[in-house]
């Protein structure tokens, strides 16, 4: 079977990251599967989503723009949930990203929202059929 098994977002500072991307999580309808005192998990759609800290870390913030992942896209449903999660976002900790060409910064068939961490860390929300 192919997809993506799993992603594993190492994050310096984990209090506020689990805040930021389990408020995201919850609203795209992500579950928590576990947490431990260095991360947790989140499931949907056959795959899991980690977010853990790990001594092994490079110091330093992290930069979208360097060699390496740039986003995670992900699937939110509708565009009213998308407007939804884009109006709620900046009281969870996320900043709205191309917000003067919001909803269609991806082109005019694609229906979606681009939000950034306070870590530095970029999420697309997507509606279906974008």
């Amino acid at each position: 079977m192919a997809g993506f098994h799993h992603v594993e977002i190492w994050v310096a500072e984990l209090e506020s990251a689990l805040t930021e991307w389990g408020w995201l999580l919850r609203e795209l309808g992500f579950e928590r599967d576990s947490a431990w005192s260095t991360g947790e998990t989140w499931s949907a759609g056959g795959a899991y989503l980690a977010l853990t800290t790990s001594p092994n870390l490079s110091p330093g913030l992290h930069d979208r723009r360097a060699p390496g992942v740039n986003h995670l896209a992900f699937s939110a449903g509708t565009a009213d949930r998308v407007d939804r999660v884009m109006a709620e976002a900046p009281d969870h900790g996320w900043t709205p990203l191309y917000h003067e060409r919001y909803p269609h910064a991806g082109g005019p068939n694609h229906y979606a929202g681009w939000l950034e961490s306070s870590a530095g860390f970029k999420a697309e929300v997507v509606a279906d059929g974008s």
